[in-house]
């Protein structure tokens, strides 16, 4: 069984996306410190005609919280301004309307008490949905109880008591891990290589990495998965 664990990050760019396609079970480390100025609770997007942040704000981030303890703002502070906001960028792009719906219903499903590991693990869970990929998910908060563990101890641990036999992980874990220490308790380690695929972004010169949002606007859901696939 092949598995990947990675913070819920909202509306993460392709290659988390291609990660969540090559296993069969994607878990959310979602009871781990928030990382300020990470991917928790922002992304990037063409605003305006630059590439610039979209933000769901929250209450008293810190990082001394994990993700599934911080609350975002109430809706009516923020959402309608960003939804106009992203309205504004790209109403002319060709998926603007299923995409856009898509964004609402993440944003608009919760309830008042709304926690961004809530927000961000919607935006990948209804996300794949729509790219078509059957993937399993699951929260280590609802689950594992071995937050006491740390780093590759309790991915470790997560993949043993899931009877994964190869664990996948992006690039940028490559130094994170050894590949012995999984070879050791007869996991295989396996690291996922996205291609940041170029597509046309209103005629502009292309700009890799991405929200998925900004994938999923210019083109239909079929083509974007063929682009998360690649």
């Amino acid at each position: 069984m092949k598995l990947a664990i990675m913070q819920p990050y909202f509306f993460p760019y392709v290659g988390y996306f291609k990660l969540v396609s090559e296993v069969d079970k994607f878990v959310f480390l979602d009871d781990v410190n928030y990382i300020n100025r990470g991917w928790i609770n922002r992304n990037r997007l063409f605003l305006a005609g630059e590439v610039r942040y979209i933000t769901v704000p929250l209450v008293g981030a810190s990082q001394n919280l994990r993700i599934n303890d911080i609350f975002v703002q109430p809706k009516e502070v923020w959402q309608p301004k960003l939804l106009d906001v992203i309205r504004q960028s790209y109403s002319k792009a060709p998926n603007f309307s299923n995409t856009f719906e898509l964004i609402k219903h993440v944003l608009q499903a919760g309830g008042p008490e709304d926690k961004i590991s809530d927000v961000s693990r919607r935006s990948v869970v209804e996300t794949s949905k729509c790219l078509g990929l059957d993937t399993h998910f699951i929260e280590t908060s609802s689950i594992y109880e071995n937050a006491r563990l740390k780093g590759p101890e309790r991915i470790v641990d997560i993949c043993l008591r899931a009877d994964a036999t190869e664990y996948f992980n992006l690039p940028g874990g490559e130094g994170l891990y050894e590949k012995d220490f999984f070879t050791e308790n007869d996991l295989n380690l396996k690291f996922v290589s996205p291609a940041l695929v170029p597509y046309s972004q209103f005629g502009r010169d292309f700009a890799p990495g991405l929200s998925i949002i900004d994938v999923l606007m210019f083109n239909s859901f079929e083509e974007s998965r063929g682009i998360v696939l690649s």
